[in-house]
């Protein structure tokens, strides 16, 4: 094998390998083509918007009207932003009906099916979550990420965070910082990973924060701001984690020690603190959402 060869096996294999982007919010390569389809979306957002004003106010008195503009222009543009959450995902379950989306590793490339698939959910999405997080309300963005189909509820908070669509699920009063962004799909060079990501609950993403696909992150644990996960990393429950490249185990997260059924007795002549278990007055149905430690 002469030198040529083994240089040109060199490059291809950095080009194989070499991170061109890891986020879905900032894919490389604008599919233009795919950006079409913001064109029946806002036309039929707006057509709503403005025959929803025209069919009510017609009903109220213009000098009545004239005093309500500013009452009207907030209620537009929720009216607008809900219409273009609501087309979109009539759009996307259209898109899914005709390829699923699933789970695993595929080509990068156009012509990949899973790949183009891939983008066109991708480019669509984010036309929502773009009016949803520039909104006032943080709590429409929740309802967003729920609306497109991520599995969370609103005990959790998601304000100026950036999430995949598909295949995550979110515990119980998880916080993700701002400016974290939580991946179950990632391109590494030409290849597309897609894989489940699972986030416990009572856990924190810190701020900036990398989630890559497959990360499972345990109850109770916390990755610090400017973290990153690899790939299938398992973040063990409550430990918190640090490391821009590699989050790596810091040291036990104290806070998650204490539960609501525990209260600590010190005995300070004696230099003894120990557990004392009592009774929640809480319904028994209720009693599920403690937050007690337990064992992943």
């Amino acid at each position: 094998m002469n030198s040529n060869t083994k240089e040109e096996e060199t490059n291809n294999s950095k080009v194989d390998y070499t991170i061109d982007f890891v986020t879905t919010s900032a894919i490389s390569k604008i599919g233009y083509k795919f950006l079409a389809l913001y064109i029946p979306i806002l036309w039929m957002s707006g057509y709503m918007t403005v025959a929803v004003f025209f069919d009510v106010s017609s009903y109220i008195p213009w000098y009545i009207n004239m005093f309500l503009i500013p009452v009207w222009l907030f209620i537009l543009y929720f009216i607008f932003v809900f219409g273009i959450a609501i087309f979109t995902k009539a759009f996307i379950l259209i898109i899914n009906m005709l390829h699923k989306p699933k789970e695993g590793v595929f080509r990068a490339e156009e012509g990949d099916r899973d790949y183009e698939y891939w983008r066109l959910r991708v480019e669509l999405k984010k036309l929502v979550f773009w009016f949803m997080n520039n909104g006032p309300l943080p709590w429409i963005v929740m309802w967003g990420f729920r609306w497109m189909g991520i599995k969370v509820d609103f005990s959790s908070h998601m304000h100026d965070a950036w999430a995949d669509e598909r295949f995550i699920e979110f515990g119980r009063n998880v916080t993700v910082g701002q400016g974290a962004v939580v991946m179950s799909s990632m391109v590494v060079g030409k290849y597309l990973i897609i894989k489940k990501v699972v986030i416990g609950d009572y856990t924190v993403v810190g701020g900036l924060n990398l989630i890559s696909p497959g990360t499972v992150m345990g109850r109770e644990s916390v990755t610090g701001a400017f973290s990153a996960t690899i790939p299938n990393q398992q973040i063990e429950t409550g430990w918190i984690y640090l490391g821009p490249h590699f989050a790596r185990k810091l040291k036990p997260n104290k806070y998650a020690e204490q539960r609501r059924d525990i209260i600590y007795e010190v005995r300070v002549d004696d230099e003894i603190k120990y557990e004392v278990k009592q009774d929640v007055n809480i319904d028994e149905d209720k009693k599920k959402f403690l937050n007690n430690n337990i064992e992943d």
